[in-house]
């Protein structure tokens, strides 16, 4: 390691700072870390990674994950690097493996790159770097698109899944790693709409959905009452909420198509029935991470 690295890790920075940094005035005084090959191999597998696949690696360095990819699951892709020279190691080495049609890198600030058509995302950069990249990633990204990093999270949009992997060989800190996968939600805020039937004919319901990431809060119900949300949860486009408890329980699944969600509904452990909800009013999700979830989640807009 060179000597800006030994003192950062003096300084209990280790070798945070990573393949990536925000500006290319400051990239020279970023050593970079490889990420672990077993972390790699990690990574992609928790991505489930395939053919059909197109990764964009933000902070590329020497191309391994891409190039992984690419020789172990036909994926396409390329990836970013601010530094010219970890570039070109990563084009020569994918051109000696054979997969040099398959992914390209270029030398270019994260921030200048458009992701949108990623299917899935990996990074190996600092927290402060993904604050700042988050975003880019719910405006860029289509829902369902995945996210995989190393170590470094995305702030308080808690991960959908993670684990923890001994890392023998880590250049820093406990020989262990998390790997984290986010999955890009879709827009579930607003005020939804359906009729069940009901032993006096047809129930009505009207939920109001607030979204914080992927998480749902919020109240539905009908004329004769309201229950909240007990459990609220969007994984790209599949939508779970729980609704009451015990025998008045009301579980709903379906998947979002525009402002329409098609399903099924399960109440109080009986035969789940069809289900199918109609947005009347659109909302927006929150990802600024204010602390006010209810206040700041929902925006409502015209009546559609």
């Amino acid at each position: 390691m060179r000597g800006p690295l030994q003192r950062m890790m003096m300084h209990g920075l280790g070798a945070i700072a990573l393949c990536c940094s925000v500006s290319a005035a400051s990239a020279s005084d970023v050593p970079y870390v490889p990420t672990p090959m077993n972390v790699v191999d990690a990574m992609l597998a928790l991505g489930k990674v395939g053919p059909g696949d197109y990764l964009i690696d933000l902070g590329s360095g020497d191309g391994r994950i891409s190039i992984r990819a690419a020789t172990r699951y036909g994926t396409r892709g390329f990836g970013v690097d601010l530094e010219a020279n970890l570039v070109r190691d990563a084009t020569r080495e994918a051109r000696r493996q054979g997969v040099d049609a398959k992914v390209k890198f270029e030398a270019r600030n994260i921030f200048d790159t458009d992701i949108s058509r990623a299917t899935v995302v990996t990074a190996y950069l600092l927290s402060s770097v993904n604050m700042r990249l988050r975003p880019e990633l719910f405006a860029q990204l289509k829902p369902g698109t995945r996210i995989v990093t190393h170590d470094f999270g995305f702030g308080e949009w808690a991960p959908d899944q993670k684990l923890t992997i001994d890392v023998p060989d880590k250049a820093y800190g406990p020989p262990n790693s998390d790997i984290m996968l986010w999955i890009i939600p879709a827009n579930l805020a607003g005020v939804w709409q359906w009729s069940l039937p009901s032993a006096s004919g047809v129930a009505r319901y009207e939920a109001r959905i607030e979204q914080k990431f992927q998480v749902l809060v919020g109240t539905a119900g009908t004329d004769a009452g309201n229950s909240r949300i007990i459990e609220g949860r969007v994984t790209g486009t599949a939508v779970a909420l729980t609704l009451g408890s015990g025998a008045q329980e009301m579980r709903y699944s379906g998947v979002l198509d525009g402002d329409t969600i098609k399903g099924q509904v399960n109440t109080g452990g009986g035969v789940p029935q069809p289900w199918q909800a109609r947005r009347a009013r659109a909302g927006r999700i929150n990802i600024s991470g204010d602390a006010d979830f209810r206040v700041a989640a929902v925006a409502f807009t015209k009546e559609q």
